[in-house]
């Protein structure tokens, strides 16, 4: 059979991976399958490249099952934010190690595209490792969270491009000192993905991994064009188109620009931000004291027929999701309906509050994305929010200045009643102060959600 044939068959199978995976009822089976196209690939590559009786090989390929699915069991639901962007960045080391790999074999007067295929694999591959190795330790705390902008105007990540760039030319036409260039290229993208991930907050994580979920399969493509594998080039590809489809998705959930995103800039300057920000501080302070006493929440809460509950990275760190469900049983149980809404951006990757759902039981069903759910929330009798805070802050609205205005959010200030429960009154990720708290219609109910979600499953 054609190795295109053969190619075209894989890549297909990936793509009823993905498209099973767009919705959870259907997810579970598209990994199933999109695991046994990928093992059917790797016995292909073996058999293919003549490798079934290379006793290293196979050393390696046990070792390497066996540290996955040791991590797929140790690490916990809440940490994979955190495995995913190790993940990504597993992919584009092992892409850069190919690239080196192969451009080793290449013969005196190799094609020209070779050497610029090799380089640029290997260029994007050690970008993707360090991005993703930073992201991930963003996500779990050993460094900080906050954006660190070692040069606010971002022209020394334009002198390392350009620097990079001059350097696989260089590599591709003049081969006789490769390995210097594979050095000097190695040093400069893994410098240049530090700096990229250093600049972008925590709560931006979610563009952030599936950027670089998408570069790892540019990578690989590369990688395939340069050790001349199509299953590799189209297999990539997949991998690189929807990552940066989903990247697009999330930029204008958040109505941001991915550049926006990756710098940590605003649309307008910082004095016209602290004024906006002043202004909201002092409306919230002027109200709090009344808006947490003398309120019935179990009347209002037994009243309730309609209600819906928006999570957040609140209830993620908080490790909650296990009271919510307890709290969606027991409303239920008393005839309510009760429904799900989730931000495009909530969490801290692509669809985490979805995973952090589906790990205690509750219904897929329940769940509905921001577009679907906001038109119901002037119909709901009380909407619940635990941990999420710039997803619902009306200032997006009004706040001009501030990098959460004009982001779409989940428009709970139009329920008849809403209980908040997050951590304490500060502001979210953005510094943007959240005048959801101050609506006389809301109940603020700061702890840990763990602690107080329980609380509410007690009135109910």
């Amino acid at each position: 059979m054609s190795v295109i044939i053969i190619a075209a068959i894989f890549i297909v199978g990936f793509i009823l991976q993905i498209r099973l995976m767009q919705s959870p009822k259907t997810a579970l089976l598209g990994n199933r399958i999109g695991a046994a196209f990928m093992g059917a690939a790797i016995i292909y590559t073996i058999i293919a490249y003549g490798g079934m009786g290379n006793a290293s090989l196979w050393l390696w390929l046990v070792i390497g099952g066996f540290a996955g699915v040791s991590l797929g069991h140790v690490v916990k639901m809440i940490q994979m934010p955190q495995m995913v962007g190790m993940l990504n960045g597993f992919g584009g080391v092992a892409s850069a190690l190919v690239a080196i790999a192969g451009s080793s074999l290449f013969v005196s007067g190799a094609s020209w595209y070779l050497w610029l295929t090799a380089s640029l694999a290997l260029s994007v591959g050690v970008l993707t490792f360090t991005g993703s190795m930073v992201a991930a330790m963003k996500l779990q705390g050993i460094i900080s969270g906050k954006p660190v902008n070692l040069d606010e105007s971002g022209k020394l990540q334009q002198i390392l491009l350009l620097i990079a760039a001059v350097l696989v030319l260089l590599s591709t036409f003049i081969t006789g000192i490769y390995t210097v260039w594979v050095i000097l290229l190695i040093v400069i993208a893994a410098v240049y993905g530090v700096i990229m991930a250093l600049r972008v907050g925590g709560a931006d994580m979610p563009v952030v991994i599936s950027l670089l979920n998408s570069f790892s399969g540019v990578a690989a493509s590369i990688t395939g064009f340069a050790v001349e594998d199509p299953l590799l080039v189209g297999v990539g590809a997949v991998v690189g188109v929807s990552g940066l489809i989903l990247t697009r998705i999330m930029c204008r959930a958040m109505n941001r620009s991915l550049s926006a995103v990756l710098t940590g800039m605003t649309t307008v300057s910082n004095s016209k931000k602290a004024e906006n920000l002043t202004h909201v501080s002092n409306s919230l302070e002027e109200v709090h004291e009344k808006k947490t006493r003398g309120t019935d929440m179990g009347k209002i809460i037994n009243l309730s027929k309609k209600v819906i509950i928006v999570p957040g990275y609140g209830m993620a760190v908080a490790q909650a999701q296990g009271k919510v469900k307890d709290l969606i049983d027991c409303m239920e149980k008393a005839g309510k309906q009760v429904k799900i809404g989730i931000h495009p951006v909530a969490g801290r990757m692509p669809g985490h509050m979805n995973v952090l759902l589906a790990e205690v039981g509750i219904d897929y069903d329940k769940l509905y994305d921001m577009d679907t759910i906001n038109p119901e929330f002037e119909n709901t009798d009380l909407t619940i929010v635990i941990g999420a805070c710039d997803v619902v802050n009306p200032s997006a609205n009004t706040a001009e200045g501030t990098p959460i205005y004009g982001m779409p959010i989940l428009e709970v200030e139009k329920s008849k009643n809403v209980i908040v429960c997050n951590l304490d009154e500060k502001p979210g990720y953005s510094g943007v102060e959240n005048t959801l708290y101050s609506m006389e219609n809301v109940i603020t109910i700061w702890g840990n959600a763990s602690e107080t979600v329980p609380t509410i499953t007690e009135a109910c």
